[in-house]
């Protein structure tokens, strides 16, 4: 099989030739750009190649075409057309991470140094003139953002405030999206991922809108959570007209991209903690069921699309309701959190849903435990997820920066042993 055949079985919960394997097709299945450029180095022998950060806000970077096929990856993907920070994957300039890694970020990606803390702070749309939107702190791997919530003023508060980041798709996007469909083209023998724009519902990594020079609106995380309670009527709101616009795009992104995409990426809402829900099946079901029901059921209806839900964390208890909200795929698959034993979540759930992840714990296991501790993990999780398909291997989560290289080749070496 190759890695399309292979993505496809796996979808379809028939066993492929071998486990079907994901690095790099979205934002919550990658590598930190520090840890690419020494497998990178490790595997090909480039030493002088700076490997491009294609999502500046965690710092992922790209598997290129090379590096995919040399570690046996099957599946690409395609992003927005800009990254978290509303910045261009384009125009590639150098730039330095605090571990000293060279690589390559977009050209107007734009970085000072907080003189006070060393602190490196970024800005939306690579505007200067405007506050910054993130922050790494110093001797840190990625970004976070940067609260810049106006006073709420509820008499004046306007859901279409909290929908600036929302719209049709612009001529640029769609010129983007065709581009895309070539893009699948060279690159037939994989498996396909579409993140699709617009329909994650109170992704609280969106929240902020770290790509918006002035955002309005609900920015706050903590009062955004606790908005879902105490303004619940407003959030429906936000999320009924967010939902009728990432409906209409996705009409067109399927008419654009067709049967060349095999998996939509729809969510990165978190929903777990490492010990329990982080959300009553009560609450999910009343605020975001009827949203990710009315998003899959377009998908499903118009499109061969499998869809997919990344959320963190323990959600044992609200796999039900996102099996009856449509989702055919969950990631990461965290096996570390209450409840969430990969024999178990196989057992009770692998006929109804594919597992995309809990391959190997990022928290523990791959970024502290020994070569050999993370070979007998990878192998035992494999042994439980992959049997009458259903599973695409893929870490908890992304890999960090400061994982150790010995540990990643471990864990690829237990993928091709698999097979054996």
């Amino acid at each position: 099989m190759n890695g399309r055949e292979r993505l496809a079985a796996t979808l379809n919960h028939r066993e492929p030739d071998r486990v079907c394997v994901d690095f790099g097709a979205t934002p919550v299945t990658g590598v930190h750009a520090s840890a690419v450029s020494r497998l990178r180095r490790e595997v090909l022998g480039n030493l002088d190649y700076r490997v491009k950060v294609v999502e500046p806000y965690q710092v992922l970077g790209e598997i290129d075409d090379e590096l995919r096929a040399a570690l046996g990856i099957d599946v690409v993907g395609r992003s927005a057309r800009t990254t978290m920070f509303g910045t261009l994957n384009e125009d590639w300039k150098p730039f330095t991470l605090f571990d000293g890694t060279e690589v390559l970020v977009g050209g107007d990606f734009r970085v000072t140094m907080e003189d006070s803390t060393g602190d490196v702070l970024v800005y939306p749309q690579g505007d200067t003139s405007v506050p910054p939107s993130g922050r790494m702190p110093k001797g840190g791997y990625f970004f976070d953002s940067i609260v810049r919530q106006d006073p709420i003023d509820d008499a004046r508060l306007d859901p279409a405030d909290n929908l600036e980041e929302f719209g049709p798709l612009s001529e640029l996007d769609l010129a983007y999206y065709r581009e895309s469909a070539q893009w699948f083209d060279m690159r037939a023998e994989y498996g396909a991922m579409l993140v699709v724009p617009g329909a994650a519902f109170g992704d609280i990594a969106l929240v902020p809108a770290p790509f918006l020079k002035h955002p309005r609106g609900i920015r706050d995380v903590q009062e955004w959570y606790v908005s879902t309670i105490t303004r619940r009527d407003y959030v429906w709101r936000v999320f009924e007209k967010q939902c009728e616009i990432a409906l209409a795009n996705i009409e067109t992104l399927i008419g654009l991209l067709g049967d060349r995409v095999q998996v939509a990426m729809i969510t990165g809402t978190d929903f777990g903690t490492q010990r329990g829900p982080f959300i009553s099946r009560a609450a999910y079901r009343d605020l975001f069921l009827p949203f990710h029901r009315q998003v899959n059921g377009l998908i499903h209806a118009c499109s061969q699309w499998k869809t997919f839900i990344h959320s963190c964390g323990s959600v044992f208890d609200l796999l039900p309701d996102f099996i009856e909200a449509g989702f055919d795929v969950l990631n990461p698959v965290q096996c570390s959190a209450a409840k969430m034993d990969a024999q178990t979540l196989k057992k009770e759930f692998g006929r109804e849903i594919v597992f995309w992840g809990g391959g190997v714990d990022t928290q523990k296991t791959i970024a502290f435990g020994t070569p050999d501790e993370v070979y007998r993990e990878v192998r035992q999780r494999i042994d439980v997820f992959a049997p009458g398909g259903g599973f695409v291997f893929n870490s908890v989560h992304n890999i960090q920066g400061n994982t150790p290289t010995a540990n990643i080749q471990a864990m690829f070496r237990a993928i091709r042993d698999s097979a054996r």
